[in-house]
């Protein structure tokens, strides 16, 4: 009997069957995919904006009506009720005025990828589901390896974010510093004095340190925040301090995260110094590159990352500065055989004869058990782009942050928390009037709410110095001057329509 006259016995045809992908069904999958690909490519042409300004409880009633246990007539009413759910008000982070979060546009080859894994399916946990794709992902971690300079027995794993990467980084941390005095947590779990572990990262450093923290038993105070310098780095003598306290007082210092690439400001902390701080005293340090790590590749700023090859473990997301797809990152260790602390070999799945054997199971590194093949984006990015050309990219936004600020910060309406490092703009609108902090402070947060209803720009916001602030994430290349020029015109009239509205009482708007 052949496969196109299967049937399930006692029950005739089984309902979806036609649906499945495999070689008898090529004609409905190139049908289904070119359907897609034209509402894709429709939506492409006619999106004028980065988001329609719907709110939650206008879009949430059109829910209501769906139900998921009876599908739709065909594939083009599928994708119809799709175009109304999602894609009239999806938020395009590839239009040049979408400048809130690190949210970028995307390589074309790291499309076909997408496809391509998708259509295969591949789980980069074992050999046996992943053969050549296992090579592709350690090759393109050499590679990386080899930008950064962690040395010969460094080794690194695809990872969801740099969420996961720091809970990794953290996680090695913590493990070889009790692996060094005789204990196994993997096998006893925490030691009694696990409560006088400290982390030290800069008060600018992204929340997930504080969240790893609290995953791995240590809590929310384990952390340190070390204040920044005017420049928003870590500020080194105030990090000696910091340690020198933590001796003084009986603690134990784990780990220090550097930065190269803070959230809100792009800044990079002083990786050689605190390398060297970190060394001679015996810790480990974590240099999360989340976003700042594309400079491994620019051909004019490279430099700005020296000092990482001192790093202990690093944190890159591809998916930022790299123009791929989410998700794509990825995390490094020195010492290879600090993943170790991260392995279980199941019998069915890892067992130790195949590490034995040789047989890469990438599962030995991993949190994660199935894996998607997300380094095959990066890899025909590479194979089409090159090297060169993603860090060229990279080079234009951040050219384009100090454009940007050499063209607004001359603007009296408007403050900035600090000029660019890489290439996100914090900055205020300030009014002439001389009035109280919390109505600034009001009148940005509803700017920020006011442009997103607008759907003509999507901006970000943030607070400094305990002051509320808007911010601009640059990474499309090409978003251009002009646009910068148009977001910061609606910046100044929504907040010049605030105070308008606003009830205030007289003072506040004199002079």
């Amino acid at each position: 009997m052949s496969a196109e006259t299967f049937v399930h016995p006692g029950s005739g045809e089984l309902p979806g069957r036609r649906q499945l992908f495999h070689r008898h069904n090529v004609a409905a999958y190139r049908q289904a995919m070119q359907q897609s690909l034209q509402l894709v490519a429709e939506r492409l042409q006619s999106v004028q904006r980065p988001f329609s300004g719907v709110l939650p409880q206008e879009l949430a009633p059109a829910f209501a009506g769906i139900d998921l246990a009876q599908p739709a007539a065909d594939h083009a009413a599928m994708l119809d009720e799709l175009a109304a759910l999602y894609l009239d008000d999806a938020v395009y982070f590839h239009h040049p005025r979408y400048v809130a979060h690190l949210n970028c546009p995307l390589l074309l080859p790291a499309l076909m990828g997408e496809l391509i894994l998708s259509a295969f399916n591949s789980s980069l946990d074992t050999w046996d589901q992943s053969a050549g794709a296992t090579l592709i992902e350690q090759k393109l971690i050499d590679w990386t390896l080899g930008h950064l300079g962690l040395g010969e027995d460094a080794d690194g794993v695809f990872t969801s974010g740099g969420t996961q990467s720091n809970l990794m980084a953290l996680l090695l941390a913590r493990d070889s510093y009790y692996a060094r005095r005789g204990h196994s947590v993997k096998q006893s779990g925490l030691p009694a004095d696990a409560g006088r572990l400290r982390i030290l990262c800069s008060s600018a450093s992204q929340f997930s340190v504080q969240k790893s923290a609290a995953l791995l038993g240590l809590g929310y105070d384990a952390v340190i925040a070390v204040p920044c310098d005017a420049r928003q780095r870590m500020d080194t003598a105030a990090l000696a301090a910091a340690l020198a306290r933590c001796q003084a007082e009986g603690q134990l210092p784990l780990a220090v995260v550097a930065t190269a690439g803070t959230t809100d400001f792009g800044s990079i902390d002083p990786l050689p110094e605190i390398a060297a701080q970190c060394r001679a005293q015996g810790i480990w340090l974590h240099v999360d590159a989340a976003y700042g790590g594309a400079l491994l590749l620019s051909p004019t700023r490279r430099h700005w990352l020296n000092g990482i090859a001192f790093a202990d473990s690093v944190t890159v997301d591809y998916h930022k500065s790299f123009f791929q797809p989410v998700s794509c990152s990825a995390f490094f260790a020195r010492e290879r055989r600090d993943f170790a602390h991260l392995t279980w070999h199941a019998d069915y799945l890892n067992p130790l004869s195949a590490a034995q054997e040789g047989t890469p199971n990438l599962v030995n590194k991993s949190l994660q058990t199935t894996r998607r093949f997300d380094a095959l984006k990066l890899w025909l990015s590479l194979r089409s782009v090159g090297e060169a050309g993603i860090g060229a990219m990279f080079d234009r936004v951040i050219d384009l942050a100090q454009q940007g600020y050499t063209m607004l910060r001359t603007e009296p309406w408007l403050q900035f928390a600090a000029a660019p490092e890489l290439s996100t703009l914090v900055l205020r609108y300030q009014p002439a009037a001389a009035l109280p902090e919390a109505v600034v402070d009001a009148a940005n947060l509803h700017i920020r709410k006011a442009i997103f209803r607008s759907g003509e720009a999507v901006i970000a916001g943030t607070r400094v110095a305990g002051r509320q602030y808007l911010k601009l994430t640059l990474l499309n290349p090409e978003t251009t001057l002009a646009d910068l020029a148009a977001v910061a015109a609606m910046i100044r009239r929504h907040g010049e329509q605030y105070l308008a509205d606003a009830a205030l009482p007289p003072y506040a708007l004199s002079a």
